[in-house]
């Protein structure tokens, strides 16, 4: 009976010698393997000094978890790696649309390398953790880990994805519209040069196109079409980050009046554009900056903005009205989001829509929403009591998001143009023979 026991306890010994020397490396592995990823997708953008900070916090957090792997029972061990790991998970679920985007390249390999990584330490410390625990006690923090990664995830996750976003590249041209054009540069107040394609105007009155996040000035030239061939100049531009622009890439749209700000002073130095007749058309993301641009722009006299929802918590007040006690902690989760991406942007949480529509003082709107899309009426109604007579709203039956050219063409063309002509006071007989 004592050799027995005595070798069970020997026995014993041996296993939590494997767990130190067998596990505790490969957690290790794991964590070089995950560091260098996660090292390099927030070093890969951004200025010198963010960068240093960046990459600073990833070093000392691998080097700090490497020295306690040395030195740390296997507990501690464990929860560190789980913590680290729920970390890695949140960062490489942000940079998913680099994945789905553009296929094989460094970024999509190195959010695919964290999240591997990142998950079996997760798994591997809370195993460690839970040695010694009870089965009860381990599967509680199991669950546990896994709600507040999701949790974490879901907060956090979107606001990487927003300030990490993959270039999308230009396709067609204006003339593929037939449209004659012109290929113009700006420059931003914040230094930034923003490509655009000028299309001059036979009216005097000229508009900005925006397009939405995550595509570029090519995936609003059907749109750029139906408003040129009524005169009307078009000045398209790609958005920072997008396309042949300059920049960093910010898709909740929070670059937007600097952008909007330098596409409206080049219409305005045109010769061939009236400074009192410029409209901003945005779809989208483009839509949101265009409004939001309408509070502090005085060269903005009119603004069409089709998909047009939120850039901000600020723009889902509407949420605890439509869904009640769901919508309002949604209205509240939304603005823990916010704050976590200004931690990552130079860029300032922007003015909210109806306020910017309140402050703007007699601009008119025309705001373009989706049938099959509640959340745009929802968020176009919102708007409308700041300012009762100066907002139009339009809902496009049976469309999708920014659809409307696409599934009502000839009525989106009257609409916006009829619009635009009696918000810039241009005569109503159209111009003929574009091309």
């Amino acid at each position: 009976m004592a050799v027995a026991l005595s070798r069970t306890k020997t026995s014993g010994r041996t296993f939590e010698r494997r767990v130190e020397e067998y596990r505790h490396p490969r957690i290790a592995v794991l964590l070089v393997a995950g560091a260098v990823s996660w090292f390099w997708l927030v070093v890969r953008d951004g200025s010198p000094p963010w960068q240093l900070v960046r990459g600073a916090v990833v070093v000392v957090a691998t080097v700090g978890a490497l020295v306690g792997f040395t030195m740390w029972r296997q507990r501690q061990v464990g929860d560190t790696a789980s913590t680290l790991g729920m970390t890695g998970v949140v960062v490489a679920v942000g940079f998913a649309p680099h994945v789905a985007k553009t296929g094989l390249s460094a970024a999509s390999v190195a959010a695919t390398t964290l999240l591997v990584a990142s998950l079996f330490m997760v798994i591997g410390g809370v195993a460690l953790a839970g040695r010694g625990r009870s089965r009860p006690a381990r599967v509680v923090a199991a669950i546990l880990t896994a709600a507040t990664t999701a949790f974490t995830a879901w907060i956090v996750s979107p606001a990487i994805a927003a300030t990490n976003v993959p270039r999308p590249s230009i396709g067609a041209t204006p003339a593929s519209a037939g449209l004659a054009y012109e290929d113009v540069m700006l420059r931003t107040s914040d230094g930034v040069d923003l490509a655009g394609w000028f299309v001059p105007p036979e009216n005097s009155a000229a508009v900005v196109l925006l397009h939405g996040a995550g595509s570029t000035r090519s995936s609003v030239i059907e749109h750029a079409a139906a408003i040129a061939r009524n005169g009307f100049g078009v000045l398209l531009v790609d958005a920072r980050g997008h396309g042949e622009s300059g920049g960093r890439a910010m898709d909740f749209g929070w670059h937007g009046d600097r952008d909007i700000e330098a596409a409206t002073r080049f219409l305005g130095g045109q010769s061939s554009v009236d400074p009192r007749r410029i409209a901003v058309v945005g779809m989208s993301m483009g839509g949101e900056e265009a409004v939001g641009a309408s509070a502090s722009n005085p060269m903005i006299s009119a603004v069409v903005a089709e998909g047009a929802t939120a850039r901000s918590a600020h723009d889902e007040g509407w949420l605890s009205d439509a869904y009640g006690w769901r919508g309002a902690i949604q209205e509240q989760l939304e603005r823990v989001q916010d704050v976590a991406t200004d931690v990552l942007t130079s860029a300032s949480p922007p003015i909210g829509n109806r306020d910017a529509v309140r402050a703007s003082g007699d601009i008119r709107y025309l705001l373009i929403a989706a049938g099959a899309v509640p959340e745009e009426q929802h968020a176009a109604a919102y708007v409308i009591p700041a300012a009762p007579r100066r907002v139009e709203t339009w809902t496009v039956d049976g469309a999708g998001h920014t659809d409307g050219v696409r599934v009502a063409a000839a009525v989106w063309e009257r609409r916006v143009v009829d619009f635009l002509r009696d918000a810039l006071g241009v005569e109503a007989e159209p111009t003929e023979g574009r091309g």
